[in-house]
């Protein structure tokens, strides 16, 4: 199998375990394999922007999560201390912190699907897989769609769609290298005939030696 071959289904391969995310360690070696292959592929095709948009897709998922981890966890340990105290007011209070945990996922996975998106139609018109560009169009929509939670699914199936398109692309062949022969042996009238006085070259179709200057023979 080539090299670019490799990368195209460790990238079909990181798609289908981000398919299956629901299990979190599926999906965190998904990411990286779909990272290494979109690295490769977009040195197969020279177009650095398909890596970089996928590489900023991820750290803006990534920093997604963290920040809604630690959110939860600040909003888990203020309910513990104020609940008790505070009754209604902490119920509410946990209320507008869930809805601002939702904002934050909201805002940074949907950056994460715009670059995704970027990447995927650039990869669509790179290799002729149309199937790229329906995949980036659902993860931007489950972004959007993220906060009613119908997002989520439209998500998951972007990630099996491009699964398929990673499995399903097509590589041109690599070119082979031209071959130059020499050329033909020159025609050139040049240095073929030597004078008979002084040896020295002359043309074909000189009359006179160059060197010594004597009448040559009728070649």
């Amino acid at each position: 199998m080539s090299n670019v071959e490799s990368n195209k289904t460790l990238a079909a391969i990181g798609a289908l375990l981000l398919f299956l995310s629901f299990v979190p360690a599926l999906g965190i070696i998904g990411i990286i394999l779909l990272l290494i292959g979109m690295k490769g592929l977009s040195e197969y095709y020279r177009d650095e922007s398909i890596y970089r948009s996928a590489l900023k897709g991820v750290i803006f998922g990534v920093i997604g999560i963290i920040a809604v981890s630690a959110f939860s966890l600040l909003n888990l340990l203020g309910g513990l201390i104020t609940t008790p105290v505070l009754g209604a007011f902490a119920l509410i209070g946990g209320i507008i912190f869930f809805i601002v945990l939702l904002v934050i996922a909201f805002i940074f996975y949907l950056l994460m699907a715009m670059n995704f998106r970027k990447a995927f139609n650039t990869l669509a018109e790179r290799s002729g897989e149309s199937n790229f560009r329906t995949a980036g169009t659902l993860l931007f929509w489950g972004a959007i769609l993220t906060l009613i939670l119908v997002g989520l699914v439209l998500i998951w199936i972007a990630w099996l769609i491009a699964a398929l398109a990673f499995f399903s692309m097509k590589l041109a062949p690599a070119q082979p290298q031209q071959q130059y022969g020499y050329p033909p042996p020159s025609s050139s009238s040049t240095a073929s005939r030597y004078c008979p006085y002084c040896g020295a070259p002359v043309d074909q179709n000189a009359t006179f030696c160059p060197h010594c200057g004597k009448q040559q023979p009728p070649a």
